[in-house]
């Protein structure tokens, strides 16, 4: 298989708790690669707004105030991966967030003769990520993430990457709700560290360190991936 066929069907996970950075690598991913940033949020929503077949099972769904199943998820994840822009490659970020979502997710692709290329764990220590969320803040424009110690705006209240001056935090950000999403990740999601593993496609990578230097790494692992 040439480079190319490879990386055409390129599957990426990014794998880590919240405040480690997936959201923010994954957009460099997403401009250094070609690659599609899909999140679950993102789908559901467009795929509702879509009228979709799937979609439109989501919505009633979340209209009748439950949670969207992993079935109705997996069926807009393959509508959306049938989309031309996702021809060269796709990085999940936020899903699968369970072993049972990863069987689903693996059963899916295999249907479509695709398996996940990679997935990396960013490992970061919990202590440190309360300090970092606590302190974090995004684009509403172009959801750039930025944060009031470690990542300024060059120019104060304007963003670097789209010139938006609206700003904006998540209201959960704060000390206690960091620990019980920490613990959560930790009972539900790091398990999958130990699924991808099992399945010779972990990559792991020391996520402590600067944005630019794990974007490095990052970038390293990808491409020994999908050559």
């Amino acid at each position: 298989m040439d480079g190319q066929t490879h990386l055409a069907a390129a599957v990426l996970i990014l794998l880590g708790p919240p405040g480690a950075g997936k959201g923010t690598q994954a957009r460099r991913l997403a401009e250094n690669f070609g690659f599609v940033q899909l999140s679950t949020g993102d789908l559901l929503r467009a795929a509702v707004a879509a009228g979709t077949e799937a979609g439109l099972r989501a919505k009633a769904v979340m209209e009748a105030g439950q949670l969207v199943s992993d079935d109705i998820v997996i069926a807009i994840l393959n509508d959306r991966l049938s989309e031309p822009d996702c021809a060269r490659g796709v990085i999940l970020d936020g899903f699968p967030r369970t072993t049972v979502q990863a069987d689903a997710l693996e059963a899916l692709l295999a249907e479509r003769g695709q398996r996940i290329t990679t997935a990396i764990s960013l490992d970061v220590e919990d202590e440190a990520m309360v300090t970092r969320i606590s302190g974090r803040y995004t684009c509403a424009g172009c959801g750039e993430g930025y944060h009031d110690s470690f990542k300024k705006t060059a120019t104060p209240g304007t963003c670097d990457h789209c010139g938006g001056t609206e700003m904006v935090r998540r209201a959960d950000d704060t000390p206690d709700t960091v620990s019980q999403r920490l613990a959560a990740y930790h009972a539900q999601t790091a398990p999958l560290i130990a699924y991808y593993r099992q399945r010779g496609a972990l990559n792991r990578i020391d996520a402590m360190g600067s944005i630019d230097d794990i974007a490095t790494e990052l970038d390293r692992v990808v491409r020994t991936a999908i050559c």
